[in-house]
């Protein structure tokens, strides 16, 4: 106590005010909104809180820790609530106002544009950030080099008319009969897989140069809208125009549902994802619900009701033009993003992301065709970023490990979007 005794007067302000911000973000995570926001009226709390059960945690650590006594555990170099808040990507337990590390997305630039003959609806990133892929609704699927895309970026009248010995277009597929609908790479193998509108998904083998069709097809009797790998490439969920999710074994295309059907979503199933520890996976559907599943028995453990009224968190979004954070524990929304859609819902299905390390939560809107960022801690608008596309953006996805995105338009056009370090 002696060091908190002798503090500078400066310190000791700064102390309280967090500690006011911890109380603050404890009373939002419990409920208590009317509450939380008088007290932030009358400390003059300036930035938002992000709902937090930081408090809990410290008190709860600190009670421990005081009653077990020193163990040798404790006499590394952080203390236990030290430990508590270290962590990779996203972490609401911490201070929400630390400097993020990564670029802002404004400020990444177009570095590459790639052309189908129709509407670019689905786009894709490998697993390890070297190759994106697109789809288009004139059914063609085309794999980009990033590193050639990047080489290629300063090159006065580059185009990707042709593949060939340096060029970004590496692949280009033809094997659906109707629009291209979502792609997503294998997390192992040089394989692409994607979804159609013609009811079929394909599995690709890109190592092979003059492979141009698909060697594996998944069939159904329904257009598919979304699909996502398990982590270790054995399986694959598979939403489409039925309410009813799709898991299938890719080594024996053996599908399974689950066997209690008033699980299921009312309405097609609009996006679908892997969580990356394997153990679980979340669908979202036009009947405005969110649903988490667990990946070993195909139940549904864990449902979010009318989510746009109508790890541990999930990110969605909605035709409101709102992006809500959501705690899967406490099954309620932590942060809501606004202020994005200048005419408020919006016509088509739309997407949004984290970047890279889970700093930024990004949306596109469909008006303007601008980017919209917000911290993902305190959701603190940033600055908008024109996306120079001439009609709605239908894909957007973010690299998995470096400040670049890609962004599929329904002007024909993919845009890769880069910032140098």
């Amino acid at each position: 106590m002696s060091g908190v005794n002798n503090a500078k007067p400066e310190m000791c302000i700064r102390n309280r005010d967090h500690l006011y911000r911890l109380i603050i973000s404890q009373l939002l995570y419990d409920g208590h909104t009317s509450m939380a926001s008088n007290l932030a009226a009358q400390v003059n709390a300036d930035q938002p809180c992000s709902p937090s059960d930081q408090l809990k945690s410290i008190v709860t650590i600190g009670l421990q820790h005081e009653n077990d006594g020193l163990k040798e555990s404790d006499k590394a170099d952080f203390n236990p609530v030290q430990k508590m808040l270290i962590g990779s990507g996203l972490d609401l337990e911490f201070d929400n106002n630390v400097m993020c590390t990564a670029p802002e997305p404004s400020q990444y630039e177009t570095v590459y544009v790639t052309s189908h003959k129709g509407a670019c609806k689905a786009g894709a990133f490998s697993p390890d950030g070297q190759l994106i892929a697109t789809g288009s609704s004139d059914t063609s699927i085309k794999i980009l080099d990033i590193e050639k895309m990047l080489a290629k970026a300063h090159e006065i009248g580059s185009t990707d008319n042709q593949e060939g010995q340096g060029h970004p277009v590496i692949r280009t597929l033809y094997d659906h009969l109707e629009e291209v609908t979502c792609l997503e790479f294998h997390p192992k193998k040089p394989i692409l897989a994607s979804g159609s509108r013609d009811c079929h998904v394909k599995l690709f083998d890109y190592s092979k140069v003059t492979a141009k069709k698909a060697f594996k097809i998944i069939s159904d009797v329904v257009p598919i809208k979304c699909i996502s790998f398990h982590p270790l490439g054995d399986f694959m969920v598979i939403g489409t125009n039925s309410p009813i999710i799709r898991l299938y074994d890719l080594n024996t295309i053996q599908c399974y549902v689950s066997a209690i059907p008033t699980q299921q979503h009312t309405g097609p199933v609009t996006s679908i994802k892997f969580e990356p520890g394997a153990k679980c996976f979340v669908s979202s559907s036009r009947d405005g619900s969110i649903k988490l599943w667990d990946a070993v028995s195909n139940k549904c453990v864990n449902t979010f009701e009318k989510a746009h009224n109508g790890s541990q968190y999930v990110l969605s979004s909605g035709k409101d033009s709102i992006v809500k954070l959501w705690e899967l524990s406490a099954s309620r929304c932590l942060i809501a993003y606004t202020g994005a859609g200048t005419t408020g819902t919006q016509e088509h299905q739309t997407q949004a992301l984290f970047n890279h390390t889970e700093e930024y939560v990004m949306f596109p809107d469909e008006v303007t065709t601008a980017l919209c960022t917000w911290n993902s801690r305190n959701a603190s608008r940033l600055q908008l970023l024109s996306l120079g596309h001439n009609g709605p953006i239908r894909s957007i996805v973010h690299s998995p490990n470096s400040a670049a995105f890609l962004t599929c338009s329904d002007d024909f056009r993919a845009r890769f979007w880069y910032k140098n370090n």
